[in-house]
């Protein structure tokens, strides 16, 4: 047994150490994709820069599979462009376009692969595009008409509930999900009011399905909710300031220019947890900080550790597969973050590597 359990861990060293990683950064105002190899010290090799052929290219989402990159244009046409990624290079090749209802802040491919959703702030809805067995996006199949700046739209881990927090009324949207038709419908009830002024922006759920992390734009303040998976349904549990310690910065207010310097007002953009579930962060934009918390993972309970500072005016960050290193952009920043995450949830800086102008939306994807 001894010699067994020994050659089962020489494997998974040979697998892991075979693993290679690859960061991907969306540069607003250059219209194009950068691609950066993350080494297993944390250490980041920039690549190639990949044309998405219009500005500003801005979210973006990878498929279940990982074999295929969606890129959305908020310009018109808009459009959504496909890219095959090559498992060991991280190189993009663009496969084709897809015509979207509107401009999207926020895209998702569902967790079967083959629907993008898509929310639109300036247009105040939601919408559903088929995805082709070859990863093309094919035209809208289903648009709907939702409230004021619908800001995000994210699936839970079971892939039959829908969540879109709405900045403009402070809701969050309630939908269920037809994986195998690609339609939504609303939810009864349909919406979960928020504090007034907060300004629900983006929303993660709990690797155990348990939990859904609101992040609030306009306060900088994480709320908690519980989900019943059975109804889809979101109850308020919690919530915790993501500020940090000593702010004085006030409650803030929508602004049209998302890539122009502020001060003085609260602008949170983004939050992630942990792949482990015990540690989640926040970007706050004005203060150039990344806000982490410890997770209650029974509770949903959320514990500010403290704030580090970032790049000027982070706008989008993720966490690798690993739960090993955060990579963090700045709108106002020619430069890209790593960071190391300690077990104590700490960020230790590792090193920044050049990227281009109005980098915004990181997604990292991990190959064996």
């Amino acid at each position: 047994m001894r010699r067994l359990h020994a050659l089962l861990c020489g494997l998974l060293f040979v697998v892991q150490a075979h693993a290679v990683t690859f960061v991907y950064v969306s540069n607003a105002e250059d219209g194009n994709i950068g691609v950066y190899q993350l080494e297993g010290d944390g250490t980041l090799k920039p690549g190639e820069r990949f044309d998405a052929g219009g500005k500003p290219v801005m979210p973006m989402s990878v498929s279940p599979d990982k074999k295929h990159l969606h890129a959305a244009l908020r310009s018109k046409p808009f459009t959504v462009v496909t890219y095959a990624v090559d498992a060991k290079t991280g190189k993009l090749k663009e496969i084709g376009r897809g015509a979207l209802a509107e401009s999207f802040p926020y895209i998702l491919v569902d967790k079967s692969g083959r629907w993008l959703l898509g929310a639109s702030y300036g247009a105040n809805l939601v919408s559903v595009n088929p995805i082709g067995k070859d990863g093309k996006v094919g035209d809208p199949q289903q648009v709907i008409p939702t409230a004021r700046n619908a800001h995000a739209i994210i699936t839970d881990q079971t892939n039959r509930w829908v969540f879109v927090p709405h900045l403009g009324t402070d809701q969050v949207f309630q939908f269920s999900f037809d994986a195998k038709s690609g339609r939504l419908a609303a939810n009864t009830p349909p919406t979960v009011q928020i504090k007034q002024g907060a300004g629900p922006r983006h929303i993660i759920i709990s690797r155990d399905n348990k939990f859904a992390y609101l992040l609030n734009e306009l306060t900088a303040v994480v709320t908690t909710l519980s989900l019943d998976a059975k109804s889809g349904l979101l109850t308020q549990v919690s919530e915790a300031s993501a500020l940090p310690a000593g702010s004085t910065l006030k409650p803030g207010a929508p602004r049209p220019s998302p890539g122009r310097d502020v001060s003085g007002d609260v602008w949170a953009s983004d939050l992630h947890l942990t792949p482990d579930g015990k540690f989640l962060y926040a970007a706050e934009r004005t203060s150039s900080t990344i806000n982490g918390f410890s997770v209650d993972g029974a509770s949903g309970k959320l514990t500010l550790l403290g704030a580090t500072p970032t790049e000027k005016q982070p706008r989008g960050f993720r966490i690798d597969p690993a739960g090993k290193y955060m990579v963090v952009t700045g709108e106002l920043s020619p430069t890209i973050s790593v960071y190391a995450i300690g077990g104590d949830g700490a960020l230790k800086l590792l090193s920044q590597v050049p990227t281009g102008k109005g980098s915004n939306w990181v997604e990292i994807v991990s190959f064996d």
